[in-house]
Order: structure tokens, then C-alpha cells, then sequence
């Protein structure tokens, strides 16, 4: 069995050591133009160039969670393209979006500055049941995050194309229910994935549905976010501002306006990073699986993009 490597920007070699100690009866290699052919390909962001060169590929595994960028590409239909389920990825996710959430319910960020002032300062508590955090997008990621919030006793509104079930937690699902989850939401966090359908949704019709005094943390893609709107309705106040790890451009040019708005917290999309040793050992396992003709989690639908 033939395996190949193609990162974009990021160094395949440890993944290369990492593949082959795992799956020693197997040929691993970093790909190149003029390559042999693989069976099974490991990849992030890849040219267009490596799937033509490449037409016996059965097997692509993507090393994030979003497969969108592959999804713009020109792949075969009978290509099966497999997404990692977690890898380390959920645990980051629910730290950092509950750290956002916290932050901004018991506003930290007002102390910080207070702080800067050598202000000694305190601030009413606020009640819980008046901050219902709203999680778009109820996939591995989104279902750590909402299990816990709801920890913190936060109320918990999900919503998800399908329908879901999940114990204390309000869900909606379908295009027609979104307006009654936004308007049930205060703190929304956004964990959809980037399709067609749902590029811009963060838009001014959504985001003037969510309850006033709202918050947006957006951890998917910055294609989900309309960055004008977004700014409109905090500088009027509907709003009271934003964490942000995804943007349209990335790096965040220096000279965006997100840097300084002294509402929106910015972090350089880092809210879940790929762990390699666990990623690997479930992209091995669900390999040795496919051997053995048997199903794997994580295949994406073509026509869904997900």
C-alpha cells in the first residue's frame, strides 16, 4: 500500500516518521509532482495538480475538521474524502469557546482594563438564565462544546440541519426553525460548516435576531461572517461585541479593523489545533478498517460538503 503526504505550508516530514512507524507494511512518502501513484492520500489544502496526478487515490483524509477547501476542488466522484472526527480537536474547542463565553458573562475584559488603570472595581453579577448560549452546528465539535456549557449552568439552544437529541439541551434543526434559535440565543457561537448555503450567514438579517445586548463567537470560518454587518450592529449597541479566531484573510491583515475595535477579541485561528500523534492513529485505524471492508466514520458527502 502506497500512502501520500500533501500539506500546504506545513512540513510533511514528522507526519511522513509518524505515518510509517504506525503503519510500518505500508510505503509512506511526501508527495511532489511526477510522483507514484498512492492508494490513500493524507492532506491539507492540496493543489488541484495533485489530484489529476494522482487518479487511483480511494482515499483522502483531511487533517482538520473543515473540509471546505477540498470541497472547491475538482475530485473524482468515486474519491472518498474523510474528515478526522476529533483527533484532540473537541477538547480545545469546549476550552476556548467556554473561556469566551465566561470572559464576556462575567466581564473579565472590563477588569483588564480596569486593571490598567489601577482601578479597583467590582460589577453586579449577572444571572445565567439571562445568557442562553446558542451552538450552530451540532457536529463532534459543536456537541462537546454545548455538553460543556452546560456545565456552567448556562441554557443551551443547539441547532443542526438533522435533527438531534441531546439531554438539556434545547435543539432546533431545519432552515425554518433557525429564526426561533436565534431569537431563544444571547451568546452565539458559530461551528457550521462552510457549504454554499452556509457561506455569509452571519449576516444582518441573523444577527439582528439574536437577543440584544447579544455576543458572537465565531470559530468556524470567516466566510461564515459578514464582517460589515457584524461591526454595525455592535457600534449600535444591538450588540455588545464579538470573540473572532476565523477571518476571511488569513493572516488578519494588520490594518483590519478587528485588531483595535475595543470590543472584538481576536486570536489567530488557534481555538482547536491538529494534534499529529492522535491524528495519525485514527487515520491509521480507520485504514487497517477500510482493509477489512468495513465503514468508517468521518466520509463527507459530496453534494452536502460536509
Amino acid at each position: 500500500m502506497n500512502i501520500t503526504i500533501c500539506f500546504d505550508k506545513l512540513d510533511p516530514a514528522p507526519w511522513v516518521q509518524g505515518l510509517q512507524k504506525a503503519f510500518p507494511e505500508a510505503t509512506v512518502s511526501a508527495w511532489a509532482p511526477g510522483a507514484p501513484p498512492a492508494q490513500h492520500a493524507i492532506v491539507w489544502a492540496p493543489p488541484q495538480q495533485f489530484i489529476d496526478e494522482q487518479p487511483g487515490l480511494q482515499t483522502l483524509f483531511n487533517i482538520g475538521a473543515g473540509v471546505d477547501a477540498l470541497m472547491q476542488l475538482k475530485l473524482p466522484p468515486a474519491l472518498k474524502v474523510v474528515r478526522l472526527d476529533d483527533a484532540g480537536m473537541s477538547v480545545q474547542m469546549a476550552e476556548y469557546v467556554c473561556h469566551a463565553v465566561i470572559r464576556h458573562f462575567r466581564e473579565f475584559d472590563g477588569y483588564d482594563a480596569d486593571t490598567q488603570l489601577a482601578k479597583w472595581s467590582y460589577r453586579k453579577p449577572r444571572s445565567r438564565a439571562d445568557f442562553a448560549v446558542g451552538v450552530m452546528g451540532l457536529g463532534v465539535l459543536g456537541e462537546r462544546v454545548a455538553k460543556a456549557l452546560q456545565v456552567f449552568d448556562f441554557p443551551v439552544n443547539g441547532f443542526s440541519r438533522s435533527p438531534k437529541d441531546l439531554p438539556g439541551i434545547r435543539c432546533f434543526s431545519g432552515a425554518q426553525s433557525l429564526p426561533e434559535f436565534l431569537q431563544a440565543t444571547r451568546v452565539l457561537v458559530n461551528l457550521m460548516p462552510l457549504t454554499a448555503e452556509t457561506e455569509n450567514i452571519l449576516n444582518k438579517d441573523t444577527l439582528s435576531q439574536l437577543q440584544k445586548g447579544g455576543y458572537v463567537i465565531n470559530v468556524a470560518r470567516g466566510k461564515h461572517l459578514v464582517d460589515e454587518d457584524l461591526l454595525a450592529f455592535i457600534d449600535s449597541g444591538h450588540l455588545a461585541g464579538a470573540t473572532l479566531d476565523v477571518f476571511r484573510t488569513e493572516p488578519l491583515p494588520a490594518d483590519h479593523v478587528f485588531w483595535q475595535h475595543p470590543k472584538i477579541t481576536v486570536t489567530p485561528h488557534t481555538s482547536a489545533r491538529t494534534l499529529r500523534e492522535e491524528s495519525i492513529a485514527q487515520i491509521v485505524g480507520k485504514m487497517q478498517a477500510l482493509q477489512r471492508g468495513e465503514p468508517i466514520r468521518g466520509v463527507v458527502d459530496h453534494q452536502r460538503g460536509y
